[in-house]
């Protein structure tokens, strides 16, 4: 899991204003920090199925506000996957 530095960290980076942290972008930075550290986590422990497990789930949650974000506004879309260096 992530520490609360680095998720303040995150949020102030991606946030759109003082005090946001549910906005689409600030979310997908989150899970797309959590989603890597999973896969830190699994390179060495490829038997942990649990943490597989949620680390699907996290990806499905992430998924769904990327296409939630690319309907609703398509160039902030773009300038986040751009900054988060996502390969859609």
């Amino acid at each position: 899991m992530l520490s609360k530095e680095t998720k303040a960290k995150i949020v102030k980076e991606f946030a759109t204003k003082e005090g946001d942290t549910g906005s689409p972008e600030v979310q997908i930075a989150i899970l797309t920090e959590e989603i890597n550290v999973l896969n830190d986590h699994l390179k060495y422990h490829i038997h942990d199925f649990g943490s597989k497990r949620g680390q699907m789930m996290k990806i499905g949650q992430r998924r769904n506000l990327l296409l939630y974000l690319q309907k609703k506004d398509i160039n902030r879309y773009k300038a986040l996957i751009d900054k988060l260096g996502l390969r859609r």
